[in-house]
Parts: C-alpha cells; sequence; structure tokens
C-alpha cells in the first residue's frame, strides 16, 4: 500500500514538471546530428514521427511541454564553450535546458508538427530580428550634442509612435507590420492587438517589446521605415493604413499609397493582386510631432 502510494504521488508530482523538447526542425539540421554516435536516428521524417508521439504521449499524461528549435551548429559552439563531449545524449539534454531560458520556444498545445514547426521557425526569427536590432541600438552610442543614449531614446520615442497608432485606432483586431531599410540587413516586425470589450488594448509583450525596438532601429539611424496596419472589426469591412517615418514622426500615407505598399511584394518588387472587401485609408493624425527626445533637435 505504502509502494502505490509513493508511485502515485510521484505521477502527480511528473505532471507538475515543465519540459522541453529540442527539435531538429530540417533535414539539413537533422544530417548534421547524425555526426554524431549516440544520435541514433537515421531518417528525418521517421525521427519527426517520433517526436510528434512522444508529445502526444506527454500531453496526455499531463505533463506541459515546450518545444525548442535545436541548431547543430550553435549546439557544437555550447559543447565548445563548456568543454562538454557532443557526443553524449546528457550534453543534448543541457544545451536544450539552456534552450529554454535563451532560445526560441513554442508551447506543445495538441498541434501537429505542420503547424508548430512554422511557429517555431517564425519565433526563432523574430528573436534573431530583436537581438540584431538591440545591438544595432546598443552600438550608436550618445549623442555627440547632448551625450543622450541615441538607442534607449529612440526605443522611448518608438514606444511612443506605438502607442499612439493603438489608441487612434479603430475598434477590432489589428495586424501591424514595420519594414526598416537598414544597411546590412533589412528588418520585419510584426504585431497582433486587440481591443477588449472595455475598449483596453490587449497584445503579447514580447512582440510589442520586439516591434517598437525595430522601429527604434529606423528612427536611430535615419533608415526609410514604413508601418501598414489592417483592421478587422465584426460586421465591418476590413481597413488598411499606412505611415512612412520621417525624422522622428509618422507621416499618414495616402490610400493611394497604402494600397500600393500593401499590394507590393516586399521582396520581389512586384504587385500583388488587391483583396477584394479591403478599403485602402489615410489614417487618422497621431497628433504626434516630428521631433523628440532622441534627437532634440540635433543630427547624430
Amino acid at each position: 500500500m505504502a509502494d502505490t502510494s509513493q508511485q502515485s504521488m510521484r505521477r502527480v508530482l511528473r505532471r507538475e514538471v515543465a519540459g522541453i523538447i529540442g527539435l531538429l526542425a530540417d533535414a539539413h539540421d537533422f544530417t548534421a546530428m547524425r555526426r554524431y554516435r549516440s544520435f541514433t536516428f537515421d531518417d528525418h521524417t521517421t525521427y519527426l514521427r517520433q517526436v510528434e508521439a512522444l508529445l502526444r504521449t506527454l500531453a496526455a499524461q499531463g505533463n506541459h511541454t515546450t518545444v525548442a528549435l535545436f541548431d547543430p551548429e550553435e549546439y557544437a559552439e555550447f559543447c565548445a564553450g563548456t568543454g562538454l563531449e557532443p557526443d553524449t545524449p546528457s550534453s543534448r539534454t543541457r544545451f536544450t535546458a539552456e534552450l529554454a531560458t535563451t532560445g526560441a520556444v513554442v508551447p506543445y498545445e495538441g498541434q501537429p508538427l505542420t503547424e508548430l514547426v512554422p511557429e517555431l521557425i517564425d519565433a526563432a526569427v523574430r528573436l534573431a530580428t530583436w537581438e540584431y536590432a538591440t545591438m544595432l541600438l546598443a552600438q550608436i552610442g550618445d549623442c555627440a550634442s547632448c551625450g543622450e543614449d541615441i538607442g534607449r531614446a529612440a526605443f522611448s520615442r518608438a514606444m511612443q509612435l506605438l502607442r499612439r497608432i493603438l489608441d487612434t485606432a479603430g475598434p477590432g483586431r489589428r495586424h501591424l507590420v514595420c519594414s526598416v531599410s537598414a544597411t546590412p540587413q533589412a528588418l520585419v516586425a510584426v504585431l497582433h492587438a486587440d481591443q477588449s470589450a472595455d475598449g483596453a488594448t490587449e497584445l503579447d509583450e514580447s512582440e510589442a517589446l520586439e516591434f517598437a525596438t525595430v522601429l527604434a532601429v529606423g528612427i536611430a539611424t535615419r533608415s526609410p521605415c514604413g508601418l501598414v496596419m489592417r483592421t478587422t472589426a465584426p460586421d465591418a469591412t476590413d481597413r488598411v493604413y499606412g505611415w512612412r517615418l520621417r525624422g522622428e514622426g509618422l507621416d499618414s500615407l495616402t490610400a493611394g499609397e497604402v494600397f500600393d505598399a500593401y499590394c507590393t511584394d516586399m521582396e520581389s518588387g512586384n504587385l500583388v493582386s488587391p483583396e477584394s472587401g479591403v478599403d485602402y485609408c489615410t489614417p487618422p493624425d497621431l497628433g504626434v510631432d516630428h521631433g523628440g527626445p532622441a534627437t532634440d533637435g540635433h543630427s547624430h
């Protein structure tokens, strides 16, 4: 009886433990891991099928599991930096545990891997974009005229502009995209925001941080930068608005300019067919001037 009771308690405790699984999402990464003898899988399709079965089993047992993107190159660097032997399961476990705090992760909520993998890759791209944008802001340094930290001031300005956009938006869901033609790499950030029944804005704080950081790069580096917002509300036509960055403010695009921006493929520059039932609109004035804390009238 005592043994049964202890086993029951252990099962309860097991459900309290959050787990993380490192996933080799593409065949190239899977092939790279096969150089380790202790990695016993030899077929990527079979590997993915087994991972999905494991996730389902853990979920059925009441366990909360997150999935991280396992990068073989980062793993090799991790082992070299920590002095671990890379060809052991325990080292892979150590690296995967590290990903829980430093890498891109997605919670497993019963979704098939065909949905989870794109989510995971998107999360990894977002994290890499945010880290790169943060590095750019940190490298700019202080204003030669006033001694102000340019990157920090630009981020504050970006948050102010984002709040104004959300405050002046109509009711419903908002989908925002910010693109910055930074050198040497263009940056893109996406933000989703909803309006609650009492009119309050609900958004993911991490997305808002990433979005503002990318916008701040445009402000601090004076790079070409544009924003597009699409609003969706019940029993209403979707509306699309746009702005371009000028100085530290945002100039509203005309309806025609919004149409051109929204119906142009970002990578190829080719026109794409406009959606039916969508209105391309001139946005309301944000009521924010083009000066601000990042320049205070100074040139960086």
